[in-house]
């Protein structure tokens, strides 16, 4: 009995490397040379494995690598398929067959999520780990077979079955409305600022925006329409959120600074209006005996408990006359005072 446990621990092993084969031989379309590398593009960084100089064993440096060869096998392919297309549709479309949503949802239906779960990556992934994983496999190929195998499994295993590419770049993802939700959601402030504008060597405008949120500097971006370039802009910008927490940070700084400056009390605004005094003065002449004159001045105060109504051409006088008086008796009395002599 215990002989047999001995030889059923030593045939483990070699029964879980056989079943790694046959896996990898279902996505890759071809049986690995070095297992190895495959080994290591399958390790996430949270196992904490280690070498025995102590340095850790994951996949980050076969992401780093993975990612470089897909941006130019997958630029080549979408070269080459849209003949005539502009560079800028040639890019929207690469980086959405490159996004990390596409190929987190590609490692997922190859199964490839399985192979990290058996490497004792914990279930709470995500599609960035599966997306990064990815990554690293093609960069495992890279280095067990070259370029052209990495070329071929993205044509064949993955163009051939799992990807429409022409469903793909004729997808328009707006991603100005994605930024514009986010922004909503999180109330801070969204703006587009045009940095520049010149014209190619062919003389078609291109236009240059920055994304701007709570007046903290996004990313730019540049095309021959405005709402091309400022797609470009809320891409970069919507990644640089996803990946930089310090850029995260500043902008919720800015909105704090912000409202915190909104809801401080502010000093009463000074009135720059002149206190309204109309004065009336109406010369009374009056022959007394001696042939003196007697000059009497009327001084109108104006009623402070009323307001005044400026709407009219004309100001409405009864609102500032000191007793009651028509309108008619008002305004003759200032023809008087107006033309009278001194």
């Amino acid at each position: 009995m215990k002989l047999n446990n001995i030889i059923d621990r030593i045939k483990l092993p070699f029964r879980k490397e056989k079943e790694l084969f046959s896996s990898l031989y279902e996505i890759l379309g071809f049986y690995p040379r070095n297992i190895e590398y495959y080994k290591m593009a399958l390790m996430h960084k949270s196992i904490r494995k280690r070498n025995d100089k102590g340095k850790p064993l994951n996949n980050e440096r076969l992401e780093f690598l993975g990612d470089a060869i897909l941006d130019a096998a997958v630029g080549y392919i979408v070269y080459r398929h849209y003949e005539g297309k502009r560079e800028g549709f040639l890019t929207n479309t690469r980086s959405k067959l490159v996004s990390r949503e596409t190929l987190g949802k590609l490692a997922s239906e190859m199964h490839l999520t399985n192979l990290l779960l058996s490497a004792g990556h914990s279930t709470s992934h995500n599609s960035y780990v599966e997306g990064n994983a990815f990554e690293a496999l093609v960069g495992a190929i890279y280095l067990d077979r070259g370029y052209e195998a990495c070329l071929r499994f993205f044509e064949k295993q993955v163009l051939g079955k799992y990807i429409d590419i022409d469903k793909v770049a004729f997808k328009e993802v707006n991603f100005k409305s994605k930024l514009l939700e986010w922004s909503q959601k999180n109330r801070v402030r969204l703006e587009y600022k045009l940095t520049k504008q010149k014209k190619d060597e062919n003389g078609s405008p291109v236009f240059t925006y920055m994304v701007l949120i709570e007046g903290v500097s996004g990313e730019s971006g540049s095309g021959y329409s405005k709402k091309e370039a400022q797609q470009k802009a809320s891409k970069d910008t919507l990644q640089r959120l996803k990946r930089e927490p310090q850029f995260v940070d500043a902008v919720f700084a800015a909105k704090t600074a912000r409202t915190q400056m909104e809801e401080e009390p502010a000093m009463a605004v000074p009135n720059t209006e002149q206190e309204q005094n109309f004065i009336i003065e109406q010369e009374d002449l009056r022959n007394e005996e001696g042939g003196k004159r007697k000059e009497d001045a009327l001084t109108v105060i104006p009623d402070k408990t009323q307001t005044i109504d400026f709407s009219d051409k004309e100001f409405d006088l009864s609102d500032i006359s000191h007793k009651e008086k028509s309108r008619e008796e008002i305004i003759a009395e200032a023809e008087a005072a107006a033309f009278s002599e001194d």
